[in-house]
């Protein structure tokens, strides 16, 4: 049997595959509480969403979600304050409707303040008005209990899709926030895993993830927080760690290589050529036995008969 066939079509398929990849490319992240995979670096304020950052000190965020809560709040807030720590709250709209005063001592202690949706929500799944309604009835919260403008978003469980983070952008110049570590404890774990998972996962440009309607995170704070101060980390705000952004380090070359590359002259742009089909035929495939057996079988030819 003829390669040329089956090694087309084997070309084929790779192409196809490749262009897939190339337009839906896998999820970064679960929708269910998990982080999504950070953004490459766009230039300092230039991306849209982030799970941690790329800074050059020390320096990490505390985030804690879906509060404020009547009563974990106000506990959590003398801790900080004890520690002259600083934190970002994304705050359910209902619930900074439901707590101005709460609301005005965060913002007056030098938090930031920024939003988590009015109801909790998996926006990814809800219609345009829909979203419309739950960032703008928050930010309208906000805005009547500090009178401060916020500037930053957490979706709900982290799901929103690439589409809607640039069009909450566009319309309300929200950054999409994320974290890369996550101490899981909606599922209430204890104070004492809390605190373990937040430590072990903090790195310098973390951003951490926490919430304030949960007493054994709230329990957790003061050890895991000592702690954090104690290894050298200096807590700041989300916004803050977005203006410490680093871009990444230049590419090392090897000795006796030039640092730079000559610049290149201005040209018409060139689109990637495929693999040619001779690569193609030089890769040869391997194919398990079930799938050897499924392809055609050539036609022996008779050997001629000898007179």
């Amino acid at each position: 049997m003829s390669r040329f066939p089956l090694y087309s079509a084997l070309a084929v398929l790779a192409g196809l595959s490749t262009f897939v990849l190339a337009q839906n490319p896998p999820a970064g992240g679960a929708a269910a509480p998990a982080a999504a995979a950070a953004v490459s670096f766009a230039g300092p304020g230039m991306a849209t969403t982030y799970s941690s950052v790329r800074v050059s000190g020390p320096f990490v965020a505390i985030t804690f979600d879906d509060g404020p809560h009547k009563d974990h709040t106000p506990r959590l807030l003398d801790m900080l304050k004890e520690r002259n720590i600083k934190a970002t709250f994304f705050v359910i709209g209902r619930n900074a409707d439901a707590y101005p005063e709460i609301m005005k001592r965060i913002a007056a202690e030098g938090h930031e303040i920024a939003n988590h949706s009015w109801s909790h929500p998996e926006l990814a799944k809800l219609p345009q008005d829909t979203i419309r309604s739950e960032i703008s009835r928050t930010t309208d919260a906000i805005n009547r209990a500090t009178g401060r403008p916020t500037t930053l978003l957490r979706p709900p469980y982290g799901a929103l899709k690439a589409d809607q983070r640039e069009w909450v952008r566009s319309t309300w110049g929200y950054r999409i926030i994320l974290w890369d570590v996550d101490p899981l404890d909606w599922r209430k774990p204890g104070a004492e895993v809390v605190s373990q998972r937040i430590l072990s996962g903090t790195k310098p440009g973390s951003i951490i993830l926490a919430h304030d309607i949960h007493a054994d995170t709230i329990a957790a704070m003061p050890t895991t927080l000592d702690q954090l101060l104690a290894r050298g980390f200096q807590f700041v705000t989300v916004s803050e760690l977005l203006k410490m952004e680093q871009p990444p380090p230049a590419k090392s070359t090897k000795p006796g290589q030039p640092t730079s590359a000559p610049a290149a002259t201005a040209g018409p742009s060139v689109t990637p050529t495929p693999m040619p089909f001779d690569a193609v035929l030089r890769a040869e495939p391997v194919l398990t036995p079930e799938q050897a057996a499924k392809l055609p079988q050539p036609t022996p030819t008779p050997t001629p008969k000898k007179r």
